[in-house]
């Protein structure tokens, strides 16, 4: 036996009414749902791991080479030779600039060009001959033009900072100019025309990139290089009537310890 409750007067009405609630239900829900708004999830582009890059830097030279020989010494008339001092180069300003490619993270090269500055000269001979000892105080001052390709490897970051070690090659222009020979003794001296000649040149490189910007890295380095030789002119005396036949002086072996503080820019 059914039972009804207020408001239904039959097992139809109910039966109705049930099927009414349920199709309302159906109809609300959509409506429902379309007014929920979910945002656009924005999907990062993925970062940039290569390009070109554009540097530049100054720095200090520290040179040394492996002596200065002529075939002045050779004359007949010289029965003892020898260096009081053999001679140094004192330390001289570099500036340079260049272009290169990232291609990952651990991987990059460049094409660099650098002026080596004006680095002071100074030795100090003796000679004996028949008219007895004299000593020659050489002075002279050597500058180069440098263009190296260049590769690097980064050896990982860490908290924004890089080490990397390298390798180039490439020519050096050497120029001796400047060359003055003073002898005190005998009251005399000479001197040599200014000369350039190129050489084969090449270079070890390590240091840390720091990174200043997204774009910027401040590069602190240290350059072994290979500048290869140099040499003068004729040696010509300030007495025409002194000079004799030569090919000057030739300094041999030059290199250099180099301390650099550049900038690399990224031009992606």
């Amino acid at each position: 036996m059914f039972r009804f409750y207020p408001g239904v007067t039959s097992m139809f009405d109910f039966a109705r009414k049930a099927l009414f609630a349920a199709l309302l239900a159906g109809v609300a829900g959509p409506a429902f749902a379309a007014d929920y708004y979910e945002p656009p999830v924005d999907i990062p582009p993925p970062p940039v791991v290569g390009g070109w890059y554009i540097r530049g830097h100054i720095g200090m030279s520290n040179q040394f080479f492996d002596g200065m020989t002529s075939d002045i010494y050779a004359d007949p008339a010289i029965v003892d030779f020898g260096w009081y001092d053999r001679g140094g180069f004192g330390s001289a300003p570099i500036f340079g600039a260049g272009a290169g490619y990232k291609f990952n993270d651990y991987l990059r090269g460049d094409l660099t060009v650098e002026y080596r500055g004006k680095s002071d000269f100074e030795a100090l001979d003796y000679v004996v001959d028949g008219a007895g000892l004299e000593t020659n105080d050489y002075r002279a001052k050597k500058s180069e033009w440098l263009f190296l390709a260049n590769a690097y490897a980064d050896v990982g970051t860490f908290y924004g900072i890089t080490p990397y070690v390298g390798a180039g090659i490439g020519a050096s222009r050497n120029t001796i100019s400047n060359f003055r020979d003073i002898n005190v003794i005998r009251n005399a001296g000479g001197y040599a025309d200014d000369e350039s000649q190129w050489n084969f040149a090449w270079a070890l490189h390590t240091g840390v990139g720091i990174q200043a910007t997204e774009r910027m890295t401040i590069d602190l380095g240290y350059s072994f290089v290979s500048l290869g030789d140099a040499k003068t002119g004729s040696l010509q005396n300030d007495d025409p009537d002194f000079t004799l036949p030569n090919d000057g002086f030739k300094f041999n072996d030059l290199y250099s310890h180099d301390l650099k503080l550049g900038v690399r820019y990224s031009l992606n």
